[in-house]
């Protein structure tokens, strides 16, 4: 299977888990689907680094589609929060929290700095996730910015922007499932054994977090019960024949945000 049909399927399966997360009374089935997709893209995110013979623009597109996520979810929010303030519509706590866009920037950026051995600059950006983390909370708590009813959506703007992955999509187990492919540097065996192992420790921790409900853990693995459920992704991963396929490059960049600002209003409509 090409990276292209890899990408194809897994976008069919995050069109379905959107559904299921936006459009109300849809069964619960819709977001099990959905549990694979985020694994394949990330799985081609790391391909697509690998084999890209420009990553400067590699880089840029994805950071440019990042921010423009970023700001197209406060443009919508605020707007529709100021809606609610006129009383032009009743109580809005609905709100676009998805930018999926930032994890995998942060990804291909992470990898860059292994591969070429920046350490310090790896230090930096592990040290500039605890600064920002409080600053964003002194920021957010302290001035209300934007949405002031719900901070939540506030948080993931500053995370997509400044990139601190508390606060991005996924949090920080899409980054780490990353690295984890770009390690397994192709081998199947290696993708297998720890994307696994990846999978057995997500419903171990998220069954540990529901029994004692440890707060710090549930912000790092903000994920449902049937997270687990992207171990159904494995075969997908493994049925990659290392060729590109037809491309379709634009395609998937276009169709995240426009199929999430369409289901997000026929769902707010819906309501």
């Amino acid at each position: 299977m090409t990276n292209t049909k890899l990408k194809i399927v897994a976008l069919i399966a995050m069109l379905i888990d959107h559904i299921g997360y936006f459009i109300p009374d849809t069964p619960e089935w819709f977001r099990w689907i959905g549990r694979i997709a985020a694994p394949v893209f990330i799985y081609c995110i790391v391909i697509g680094y690998k084999n890209t013979s420009n990553r400067k623009k590699y880089f840029l597109r994805l950071y440019v589609f990042t921010v423009g996520m970023a700001f197209l979810n406060l443009a919508i929010n605020q707007k529709l929060y100021s809606l609610f303030k006129l009383g032009s519509i009743p109580n809005h706590d609905y709100y676009i929290m998805n930018n999926f866009f930032a994890p995998l920037f942060f990804i291909v950026f992470l990898i860059f700095l292994i591969e070429n051995r920046r350490i310090g600059s790896i230090f930096l950006l592990f040290l500039w996730q605890f600064f920002s983390t409080f600053a964003f909370y002194f920021i957010v708590e302290e001035y209300k910015l934007f949405v002031p009813a719900d901070v939540n959506p506030t948080y993931q703007f500053l995370g997509s922007l400044f990139g601190n992955v508390l606060f991005m999509e996924g949090s920080i187990l899409f980054i780490i499932l990353g690295v984890i492919f770009y390690l397994s540097d192709g081998d199947r065996v290696k993708s297998a054994v720890g994307y696994t192992m990846f999978c057995l420790i997500i419903l171990i921790v998220i069954q540990k977090v529901k029994v004692v409900r440890i707060t710090i853990l549930s912000v790092l693995i903000p994920f449902g019960d049937y997270q687990w459920m992207m171990i159904f992704a494995l075969p997908l991963l493994l049925l990659y024949n290392g060729k590109k396929g037809m491309g379709l490059k634009y395609f998937f960049y276009i169709f995240y945000p426009v199929h999430i600002i369409i289901l997000y209003f026929i769902g707010l409509w819906l309501r």
